[in-house]
């Protein structure tokens, strides 16, 4: 099982970045698909999910209304729409996989390498 994110890169304040995540060995169709974050010297925290009906959740209240999550299963991947960003976005955004949503970081057995957002002016 392999997940590769790729779309992080330095944006200033209010500006959007799209995060991909590309997933093989796996039927995608059957897996959930979740995002997560780490800031410079916090812990992992769950950002959102998408349940393989396409259903999302929402974990972080400080993303709501400003970040998108979607899926597409013949493309095999996810995305990480992210609008008016803030410096408290800056973080390694990392994709993982397992059949259900859960925000809990322990609960997912695959996971991408992660792909940096800086935000900044």
């Amino acid at each position: 099982v392999q997940l590769v994110e790729s779309g992080g890169g330095l944006v200033q304040p209010g500006g959007s970045l799209r995060l991909s995540c590309a997933v093989s060995g796996i039927p995608v169709r059957a897996y959930a698909i979740a995002w997560f974050r780490q800031p410079p010297g916090k812990e992992r925290e769950a950002v959102s999910c998408i349940k393989t009906s396409h259903d999302t959740l929402d974990y972080a209240d400080s993303v709501k209304g400003r970040f998108t999550t979607s899926r597409d299963n013949e493309k095999s991947s996810a995305y990480l729409q992210m609008d008016s960003l803030k410096p408290e976005d800056t973080a390694v955004y990392y994709c993982a996989t397992d059949f259900f949503c859960k925000s809990d970081v322990h609960h997912f057995g695959f996971w991408g390498q992660g792909t940096q957002v800086t935000v900044s002016s």
